[in-house]
């Protein structure tokens, strides 16, 4: 059976990170902000039951099934992998500075050079914004690629993030 989070695994998640789920030349590295406490806590990437990640994937016909936190390795023989912009766990991604999520930038960068996936999905359009300086940044693909990776911006799944719906986010993640 697998043990919800106490109050106390919180506390002590604080600054933990999330191993990433990666492989080379993935179809689409999904990108999210950085780890919430609660993910930390279970050391499995958009763990808390309100996140809207894996309703979304699903729902696009990216998974097969629902997936779980807990079965997100299975994303890699579909060809699709997980990291972080910043890999330091906070409650709230607007506890991170802009120049962490600069410094993230430039990690990224390196991943996806290392990596080279078809395209890079990062989650989230304000964190997008900071982290590569491009203030007027929109939804969906850029114009600028990453190294040789196509980068789309996506909504953050977050259950904080309630401009956008399972349906809004499934038609998005979707989109080719």
């Amino acid at each position: 059976m697998i043990r919800k989070p106490t109050p106390a695994d919180l506390e002590a998640a604080k600054h933990k990170t999330v191993r990433n789920v990666i492989a080379p030349g993935l179809r689409v590295l999904f990108c999210g902000i950085n780890p919430g406490l609660y993910t930390a806590a279970i050391g499995h990437h958009f763990g808390r039951p309100g996140n809207r990640f894996w309703p979304a994937l699903h729902a696009a016909g990216i998974t097969p099934r629902l997936f779980s936190p807990y079965y997100e390795r299975e994303l890699l023989p579909l060809g699709y992998g997980i990291t972080n912009l910043v890999p330091r766990a906070t409650a709230r991604a607007d506890e991170l500075s802009p120049d962490e999520l600069v410094k993230g930038a430039r990690r990224l960068r390196a991943t996806v050079r290392r990596y080279a996936p078809r395209v890079l999905a990062v989650l989230g359009v304000t964190a997008y914004r900071t982290a590569f300086n491009h203030p007027r940044a929109a939804l969906g693909r850029q114009p600028e690629p990453l190294g040789g990776s196509v980068v789309w911006v996506l909504p953050n799944p977050s259950g904080l993030n309630a401009h956008f719906q399972i349906d809004d986010l499934a038609r998005l993640f979707g989109e080719d």
